[in-house]
């Protein structure tokens, strides 16, 4: 994102304006409509987190605030393992061009299709869960990258196990699927980690962002390292997989165990002590940022849409007090509860 933004400072003083404007209250669509727009969302949202369907509450919310009149068509998947049937749901917007479509891209083998659609010109892209521009796009980018930057949320983690282990530790990562979101949130980290006094990294596995699969690489785990300190979870799905081993060995407390993303499950597994920390983003500005992307489009103000929106995050732990979580939930999931 950096190199990005040395090749194009413009996007620094568009990217500060569209912040406020995801921030800050609804201001309604003055161009009229003749007939809604048909919007196709597809998302890996068959998973215990609920980022998915928190980024699609908050975005028809908006939506629906900016006097928006659109048609809407979503399809959620299982994270990592159904990319056959995500390329089956992207060959509809090359046969049947909706307005707009929202995806994520942490499979390669999808890269050409969206090259594709985006070529095209009949369709506009905003692709999810990704802040990086892409370089192979670089000639005709997406309307929008929008999301929580990955390494930034790996960085703020690592940093705080390095606190919590000023001397080293011994440690794993879980891993999601191999792909854009494990290279960043893993990948970062473990880079991150390596540069920390006698810390060792004793194992790590790809675990589908799944939370059996994750229950049983953690079992493997404990049973071949008693000296393990904490394992690095790269999602909501693999933490409570985690919890579920070290509550079954009776270590939950003795190997810590950190959350990605601050949803509900993630925040209650903290209030019953099972988690230790997370970073928490605040989950609904990235469905209030596609709106806001959609809204300047269709007001003939597309220039003023950046290339990447990414949110902000809060570190939530068990001394979190429970006034200050509640301003950060308030915050957090303004359209979604």
């Amino acid at each position: 994102m950096n190199k990005y933004l040395e090749m194009h400072p413009d996007q620094v003083a568009i990217s500060e304006q569209f912040f406020e404007q995801v921030r800050g209250p609804a201001s309604t669509l003055s161009k009229k409509q003749t007939t809604p727009i048909q919007i196709l969302i597809v998302y890996p949202g068959l998973q215990f987190s609920d980022y998915w369907r928190r980024s699609i509450a908050s975005f028809e919310g908006r939506m629906k605030e900016l006097n928006i009149s659109y048609e809407l068509s979503s399809h959620f998947t299982k994270a990592g393992t159904e990319v056959a049937l995500q390329g089956k749901l992207l060959g509809q917007s090359v046969n049947n061009p909706p307005d707009f479509l929202v995806f994520t891209l942490d499979a390669t083998r999808h890269k050409g299709m969206i090259d594709r659609i985006i070529s095209a010109g009949k369709t506009r892209v905003l692709l999810q869960n990704i802040t990086s521009p892409i370089k192979a796009f670089e000639k005709k980018q997406p309307l929008l990258y929008v999301g929580f930057d990955h390494g930034v949320g790996a960085q703020i983690l690592a940093n705080r196990y390095k606190r919590e282990y000023p001397d080293g530790a011994n440690y794993a990562i879980l891993y999601g699927t191999q792909g854009y979101v494990s290279s960043l949130r893993g990948g970062v980290f473990h880079r991150v980690m390596s540069q920390h006094k006698s810390s060792r990294l004793l194992g790590s596995y790809y675990v589908d962002f799944n939370r059996e699969k994750a229950y049983r690489a953690t079992m493997e785990l404990l049973a071949e390292n008693a000296d393990l300190d904490f394992i690095y979870a790269c999602s909501t799905d693999i933490a409570i997989g985690v919890i579920d081993a070290l509550k079954e060995t009776g270590r939950l407390g003795k190997v810590k165990v950190n959350g990605w993303g601050g949803g509900s499950s993630e925040l209650a597994a903290i209030s019953r002590g099972e988690m230790d920390f997370t970073v928490m983003r605040m989950n609904d500005d990235n469905g209030v940022a596609m709106a806001e992307a959609i809204k300047l489009v269709l007001a003939g103000k597309e220039k003023r849409v950046p290339t990447v929106f990414s949110g902000d995050f809060k570190v939530v732990d068990q001394s979190t007090t429970s006034e200050q979580l509640l301003i950060w939930k308030k915050d957090a999931f303004r359209y979604s509860n």
